[in-house]
């Protein structure tokens, strides 16, 4: 599955920062105008979803409009108890190219995806 997230094509992001918090990562962007594009995944019982790498530089997707914003998931052969999701994300402005790994494991019944949350400004 690949993904597009057009409305932050263009934008110029203010910050752009990992949070390592007790329900999991998190990679916050927010724009000049405050919002907010918010990438998490929503921790259930028998499941974990945390971000595995970063390649690249996040202050390179600071002060210049975003260019690239795709991800895209791969579901590797599993075993029969054990089911995993590798979701990876690349972000590019013209100061560089970031990308993002992300690994979910479960026992098949639960998510291992990424969630996905924009939050305008007010």
């Amino acid at each position: 599955m690949s993904e597009i997230f057009p409305e932050m094509i263009g934008t110029t992001m203010s910050s752009v920062k990992r949070l390592d918090g007790q329900d999991g990562d998190e990679l916050h962007f927010i724009d000049t105008k405050g919002n907010l594009y918010r990438f998490y995944h929503q921790q259930d019982c028998c499941e974990g979803v945390n971000i595995e790498d970063i390649c690249g530089d996040l202050d390179d997707l600071v002060g210049s409009p975003i260019l690239v914003a795709q991800g895209y998931c791969n579901h590797p052969d599993n075993d029969e108890d054990i089911s995993s999701t590798w979701t990876f994300y690349t972000f590019r402005t013209a100061k560089g190219t970031v990308s993002v790994r992300w690994y979910g494991s479960s026992n098949g019944y639960y998510s291992e995806s990424v969630n996905y949350e924009f939050v305008q400004a007010r």
